[in-house]
């Protein structure tokens, strides 16, 4: 059980504003905790399952932020954008305000699953190839896939900056023109080199999983939901050979 914290601090960690400014929406009677308006921001309070409500909106408390998101296209992953919106955007202000960022990017065109979290080392872990946490991409290509083609990119295509192959280390043929390719690293638009070196191109990329963890199929696009112990447990278990 987690050591009780302070109300103020609470809301702070949370992204509401500042320590002055929490401690103000207790006393103007705009905080309940768990259904049971707060009157003293000193009071201590149990975080576990705690569910804050201020100024009418509920919220659950999280220590950390891990979250799943659904990325539109034409969004692109940066605080700071160049000719796009931001997904940062399409995201309750409280958690830019305690400093979310995407684990990984996806390009602007690219759709699909996205973690956002404000925990460091959570980022570090399910970005660094070391891990070898697989990605599954659903490629959907102009012209059809070739067994040829799906057999050089598991056997390694040597990209024009990088002398070391680069694999896929699975792929599922969902159609004529859509492959699902898990890679553990996808940086610098290495699913679209890699299917352009075996002479093809991407017409259109969605990512559907991380690890074992599979985007869920009611979450709608520019939409997100919070990851629980076991869906993270799911990320960080599943690993590719």
């Amino acid at each position: 059980m987690a050591k009780p914290i302070s109300l103020e601090k609470i809301l702070f960690s949370q992204g509401f504003g500042t320590r002055r400014y929490c401690s103000d929406l207790v006393y103007a009677d705009l905080v309940k905790v768990n259904g049971v308006l707060a009157e003293d921001s000193d009071e201590k309070i149990a975080t576990d399952n705690l569910v804050l409500n201020v100024e009418g909106q509920d919220w659950e408390y999280h220590e950390k932020a891990y979250l799943a998101f659904n990325k539109p296209p034409h969004y692109e992953c940066s605080h700071k954008t160049t000719h796009h919106s931001s997904v940062y955007s399409l995201l309750p202000s409280l958690f830019i305000e305690r400093g979310v960022q995407c684990v990984g990017r996806l390009d602007y065109d690219t759709t699909g699953l996205l973690l956002i979290s404000d925990d460091g080392q959570f980022i570090h872990k399910m970005t660094t190839p070391k891990k070898n946490i697989g990605k599954v991409y659903e490629i959907t290509t102009p012209e059809p896939m070739t067994q040829k083609q799906i057999e050089c990119l598991l056997n390694g295509v040597v990209l024009e900056d990088d002398p070391k192959p680069c694999y896929a280390t699975a792929c599922l043929q969902l159609s004529e023109h859509v492959l699902a390719m898990t890679i553990v690293e996808g940086r610098c638009h290495k699913v679209k080199r890699m299917m352009a070196a075996v002479g093809n191109h991407v017409a259109g990329l969605h990512r559907t999983e991380i690890g074992a963890y599979r985007m869920p199929a009611d979450l709608a696009e520019g939409e997100w939901r919070w990851l629980y112990p076991d869906e993270l447990k799911q990320l960080s278990q599943s690993v590719v050979s």
